[in-house]
């Protein structure tokens, strides 16, 4: 286990070392290969006795960040031409400040500044992104390092499931949750609930944080793997580590068992048949998805018969009747309470990830409404606006980008699309992996377009 620890620490120390030489575009080798494993690398350090040092290896991340951003910042030659997107993020992010600094809610002023971080550090990350000079960046490289990181996912799957057991259970797991964030340990696996399903039936995390963010972690491969195989003409030319890599994502999103992402999974490969014109996909999947409608209807006629965790697990969903479907609108009726009976928000904190570890968590199980809990309506049309523009941006430039620009394209617009479901189903941003790739590939995207925008640029200093 001591090789998860390892490999996020040389990680870090090779990212950190590219960027203090310039080399910006070697933070991407920290982000694909140290925070995929983050969780289970902090979990190893608690149980190898290293208790005292893991605040110190938490904070690698943002280190790493605040240095990429100040060496962007002091490098610069010209004064960046902001796009609309630039506006309006800078907006959501200056109004969280303002939550975060007046003394809005019932937290502390730390427990504020922790979620204020939590809540829009992947902003930073965005600017750190943008601010890049996208010449520079090697994209398709990093992309084969992130199909790498899946074969190894499904590798790690595989051995999950010859010896039944995952791979938390061995990492300390249990321990170093509830000694850092007082998450007691639940389930049958003695991790927590989210490593099964109803029934009992185990998910598997391969040596993500959880099933959950194994499963947004798949779509993220898939809309890469997708991406750098597409060429400029939309002909799909995929070499035997792409297949090897789509084969792993597609033993994660079955053995993950989370449904949104799940669903996701094939929207995305839908969307990608559309988007390339390939009728033989869209066909496939129009009939696929009537044989799977004709079949479940045959399977819950017979279901008072049989006695299948599958098909409990399809029928508890359909009639919300399993504790996760449950949870679920419990948490969302919440949240939307008290976005109705406080619109400006009930302060940081109050929601999510951080306001459950306090103690104090008042909705929740959807991105929008721990948003909206926690800053009110503002900031949840805000983060709304930002998400739809990234889309419509995609869908707009995809045809008029050529190369590694049309390949990045292709791989955000597909990303942004595929998370759209489990963001109402889960705390998406709340995952160090998922949100820091998201956000910088999304910040990378915007550096090239407004590159293209235009030839020249003003000196910084000219105003």
């Amino acid at each position: 286990m001591f090789i998860f620890l390892l490999i996020y620490v040389i990680s870090f120390i090779v990212s950190l070392r590219d960027v203090l030489k310039g080399n910006a575009q070697g933070v991407l080798v920290f982000m694909i290969f140290g925070l995929s494993m983050y969780y289970t690398a902090m979990s190893v350090a608690f149980t190898l006795g290293l208790k005292d040092i893991i605040p110190l290896m938490q904070g690698f991340k943002e280190v790493l960040i605040i240095c990429l951003l100040i060496s962007n910042i002091a490098t610069l030659k010209y004064r960046p031409r902001l796009h609309l997107i630039d506006y309006v993020i800078f907006a959501y992010f200056a109004y969280l400040v303002i939550y975060a600094i007046l003394p809005i809610g019932e937290q502390s002023l730390s427990a504020r500044l922790v979620a204020f971080k939590s809540n829009s550090f992947y902003i930073v990350v965005y600017f750190a992104a943008r601010l890049m000079d996208p010449r520079r960046i090697y994209i398709g490289k990093y992309f084969n390092f992130i199909i790498l990181l899946t074969i190894a996912v499904g590798l790690v799957l595989v051995g999950e499931l010859m010896i039944g057991r995952q791979l938390q259970t061995f990492t300390g797991f249990a321990d170093y949750s509830y000694y850092f964030f007082n998450f007691e340990p639940g389930g049958h696996f003695g991790l927590n609930w989210t490593f099964e399903s109803d029934g009992g039936t185990p998910r598997f995390a391969s040596f993500f944080t959880s099933p959950l963010e194994h499963a947004a972690a798949t779509l993220l491969a898939l809309s890469v793997i997708i991406g750098l195989y597409t060429a400029d003409d939309n002909k799909l030319t995929i070499n035997s580590m792409g297949i090897l890599a789509f084969g792993s994502t597609i033993l994660s999103i079955i053995f993950a068992i989370s449904r949104a992402p799940l669903i996701s999974y094939f929207f995305v490969i839908y969307v990608y048949a559309l988007i390339t014109k390939r009728k033989y996909i869209t066909y496939t999947i129009h009939a696929a998805g009537c044989l799977v409608i004709v079949y479940f209807i045959y399977l819950f006629t017979k279901f008072e018969q049989t006695n299948n965790n599958l098909l409990t697990v399809a029928m508890n969903t359909v009639d919300f009747s399993d504790p996760s479907s449950v949870g679920h609108l419990v948490q969302w009726a919440e949240g939307i309470i008290a976005i109705i009976e406080h619109p400006l928000g009930l302060g940081l904190g109050s929601s999510g990830r951080i306001g459950g570890s306090l103690g104090e968590n008042v909705g929740g199980e959807n991105q929008f409404i721990i948003i909206g809990v926690q800053t009110g309506i503002i900031a949840l049309v805000l983060y709304l606006s930002i998400y739809m523009m990234f889309i419509g941006t995609g869908f707009k430039w995809l045809n008029r980008l050529k190369g590694k620009e049309r390949k990045l394209c292709m791989v955000v617009l597909l990303l942004k699309i595929s998370f759209l479901i489990p963001l109402m189903t889960s705390e998406v941003e709340s995952s160090s992996y998922i949100s820091y790739m998201n956000w910088f590939l999304s910040g990378l995207l915007i550096s090239m377009i407004m590159q293209l925008r235009t030839n020249q640029t003003l000196p910084v200093n000219d105003y």
